[in-house]
This record gives C-alpha cells, sequence and structure tokens, in this order.
C-alpha cells in the first residue's frame, strides 16, 4: 500500500480543492503542455502533406486523445491485472520520440500506415507494462535521483527556446523576447513565494496571463488565427481512412515506444517524488499501460500514440498543487478546447517567450527535485560515477544529438532522448559497478 508524506503540499493527490480552483489549475495545466499537445499534431500533418482543414482536425484530435488519456492516467481505472493508470495527476500529450519513425512509415504507406503501425506499437508497451515491476529493481536512488535531476536539466533548452522566441524565428534572442521572459518569470516567481496561499498555486497561469496581455499592443499576437478558426467541430472516427495494420509498418516504432517506457517509469518517479507519495511497483506498471493503451485508442479518431508529459511535473512543487481531481479538470478542459477550435487558437498563438518565463522555472524545480533526491544518496565512488555518467551522457545527446544519429538499428532510437539515453547508462551502470565491501 502507498505511504503520503504530506509536508509542503497545499493540496495533495486525494485532495479536492473547490471547483473555481479546480478549473483555474487546470487550464495552468494546459497552457504548460499546449506547446507540446500541438507541436507533434503539426509536424505529422506537415509530413502527410494536408491541407489548413486536416491540419486544424489534427490538432483537435491531438487534444481530444490527451484529454481523455490524462484523465484514465490521473484517475486510475480497471481491475488489478489490467489497471490502467497511476492515479497521480498527469498530462498526456503526442511525443517527439515518434517524428523521426512517422516520417518513413508516411512516406512508404501514408497516413493511415501511421495509425496502424503506431497502434501495432502500444500493444508492444501494454505488454512490456508486465515487466516494469522486474526492472524496478534497478532503480535505487542514485538512479532515480539521477533520471529526476536530467528530466529537468534536459527540458532547460526547451524553455530557453521559448524565451527566445522559438528556435527558428527571425528575432530569436531579441532583447523584447528575453525581457518578456523576465517580466513572466519574476511575476511567477515572486507570486509562488509571497502570493496567499490561494493564489500562489496559481502563480504560472496568472504571470502567462499577464505576460500574454503585454504582448498585445506589442504586436506579438496575430488574432487573425483565431478569426479563420472554426466555432465549433466534432471528431470523427478514422477520418483519414482505416488505420493499415501491417508489421513492417509497425517496426519503426519499436524504438519510440521502447523510449517511452523509460521516460514513463522516470516521470512516475518523479511524480511520486513531488507528489509526497511512495509508489507501488503496479502503481507504476499502471501508469507505463495507460500510456499504452492511450497510443491505441487515439487513432481511432485521428491523434498519434499518447505519452506522459514531464514538463507538467514542475508545475506540481512550484505551485504546491498534487491534486489529481485538477489534472483530470485539466483532461476535461482539453476535451472542450477540442470541440471549439477557436478556443484552442487563442491559446496556441500565446508569444513563446512567455511560455518560456515560466518554463525556466518549472523545468528547473524538477531538476532541483532531482538533485534533493541525491542530497539523501551516499557519494561514494560509485555513486559519484554513475551521476556523472548518467548526466553527461543525458546532457550531451541533448546538447548533440547528431552525435548518436548514426547509431545501428534500434541503438539510434534508444540514444535519441538524452532522457532515455542518461537513464540507460545509469541502469548499466548500477549493474556493472557493484558496491565496495
Amino acid at each position: 500500500m502507498e505511504e503520503k508524506v504530506h509536508t509542503g503540499l497545499t493540496y495533495g493527490v486525494e485532495d479536492k480543492p473547490d471547483l473555481g480552483t479546480t478549473i483555474v489549475l487546470g487550464f495552468q495545466n494546459v497552457i504548460t503542455a499546449f506547446g507540446g499537445l500541438v507541436a507533434v499534431p503539426l509536424i505529422i500533418a506537415g509530413i502527410a502533406g494536408f491541407g489548413v482543414e486536416d491540419t486544424a482536425y489534427m490538432v483537435s484530435a491531438a487534444l481530444l486523445a490527451s484529454g481523455i488519456v490524462s484523465i484514465i492516467q490521473s484517475k486510475g481505472f480497471g481491475p488489478k491485472w489490467f489497471r490502467v493508470g497511476a492515479g497521480l495527476p498527469t498530462i498526456m500529450g503526442t511525443d517527439f520520440a515518434f517524428v523521426a519513425p512517422a516520417a518513413a512509415v508516411i512516406g512508404a504507406g501514408g497516413i493511415t500506415a501511421y495509425f496502424g503501425g503506431t497502434m501495432l506499437g502500444a500493444l508492444l508497451e501494454v505488454g512490456l507494462s508486465y515487466f516494469v515491476k522486474p526492472l524496478l529493481k534497478f532503480f535505487p536512488p542514485v538512479v532515480t535521483g539521477s533520471v529526476i535531476s536530467l528530466m529537468g536539466m534536459t527540458l532547460m533548452s526547451v524553455a530557453m527556446g521559448w524565451a527566445g522566441g522559438g528556435f527558428g524565428s527571425e528575432d530569436f534572442g531579441n532583447p523584447m523576447n528575453i525581457g518578456i521572459a523576465v517580466l513572466v518569470f519574476l511575476i511567477i516567481a515572486l507570486i509562488n513565494h509571497y502570493g496567499p496561499s490561494r493564489i500562489a498555486p496559481a502563480a504560472v497561469l496568472i504571470g502567462a496571463a499577464i505576460g500574454y496581455v503585454v504582448c498585445i499592443p506589442l504586436g506579438m499576437v496575430d488574432f487573425g488565427q483565431v478569426v479563420a478558426a472554426e466555432w465549433f467541430a466534432l471528431p470523427q472516427f478514422f477520418k483519414f481512412g482505416v488505420p493499415d495494420f501491417k508489421l513492417e509498418y509497425a517496426i519503426p516504432f519499436v524504438s519510440g515506444y521502447l523510449v517511452t517506457v523509460i521516460e514513463t517509469v522516470g516521470v512516475m518517479q518523479t511524480l511520486g517524488a513531488v507528489t509526497e507519495t511512495k509508489l507501488t511497483d503496479e502503481r507504476i506498471a499502471a501508469g507505463v499501460r495507460a500510456d499504452g493503451f492511450g497510443s491505441f485508442i487515439a487513432p481511432f479518431i485521428g491523434s498519434g500514440p499518447a505519452a506522459t508529459f514531464s514538463q507538467n511535473a514542475g508545475l506540481i512543487p512550484l505551485t504546491r498543487n498534487a491534486s489529481r481531481k485538477v489534472a483530470i479538470m485539466g483532461g476535461i478542459i482539453m476535451i472542450v478546447m477540442s470541440l471549439f477550435p477557436k478556443f484552442a487558437t487563442l491559446i496556441s498563438i500565446m508569444p513563446q517567450p512567455v511560455l518560456g518565463g515560466a518554463g525556466i522555472l518549472m523545468f528547473g524545480t524538477v531538476a532541483a527535485a532531482g538533485v534533493q533526491s541525491l542530497s539523501r544518496v551516499e557519494f561514494n565512488n560509485r555513486n559519484m560515477i554513475i551521476v556523472a555518467s548518467a548526466l553527461g551522457v543525458g546532457l550531451g545527446v541533448s546538447f548533440v544529438p547528431d552525435t548518436v544519429a548514426q547509431l545501428p538499428g534500434i541503438l539510434s532510437g534508444l540514444f535519441s532522448s538524452g532522457i532515455s539515453a542518461g537513464t540507460i547508462v545509469a541502469l548499466v551502470l548500477n549493474i556493472i559497478l557493484k558496491e565496495k565491501v
């Protein structure tokens, strides 16, 4: 059974804030994840050569699938032998780990091959969830602490990219962008530290809203996209055709699902730490199973595979809110947004520097939680090597991903993510480096 130590949190996992607070904090979770929620479907739509209408539908489908799977992951459903969902506050969404294989599969068989391949691959992840329990014995504190730290550190490049205006933008690094990011950062930090208990948990939302409003007179917000968006749109089953179930289309996604399993175990460990909850092995396995289950059902409505978002874990220690009711509300909000494209578009045009100011603090908080976890580890020679190697390889891959791009076969996929690369290194060293007597 789980044990919970309730110390620094305003709302624990089982706590139920009032409806107004729940909606505000749920919306805050959606804003935090929104860039990741819409980025992958936009890329996939581009690879598939979709027009504006089909691209807009794929974004709405991604929001709908993310909302449904977030509720499943946060609530937890099913009998013990097929429990789906860890029951921790979690936001789910499409993952970049599947973009590279998607390009190859869509090129070979079209969008129906993409959906068919990911659905078959999802069955692999569901199967692997039953082997998570024996795997967890290889995750002592020195490994989990390294993974949690690495999770925050590798996301920092994303936050800095946002702060600069978005990688590839014409005004990247413009002092105006940096100024907006700094403003949002300071507002969040000050409200979080000095704000009353009812206001502090919404610091990220308040900071983002103020930053958004400031950007409007500066000409950084284009409402033309909102005007062009549809008011209402219903989901459609197999809008792009019946999935093409061929093994050859599933194989390229195997590495993506293996990476997802590794990263989800790490995210679950992180969630356990920041929610002050001691997780059972079965609960972590149920979290991995929710990833696989969500990835299987998402293509029915035209979305790609679902994965647990690590960035939202940073909201929990920062806002001192760990209520799963809030994450479930976030899922409901995403479902509603998927039905009203104008509303979703209004959030999607939020200037990148606004997200950057919030992201720096959130992702830094995750890294700090990992450091806090490592502070309870004895730093002998063995453990120092494990931590140094995990952080070194993980950050190195994040900084220079081309270094491992030409690795053969499945190794390229496993080491394509800094988090998975660092985790693999920590796991291997934990096994081969024995404790000295």
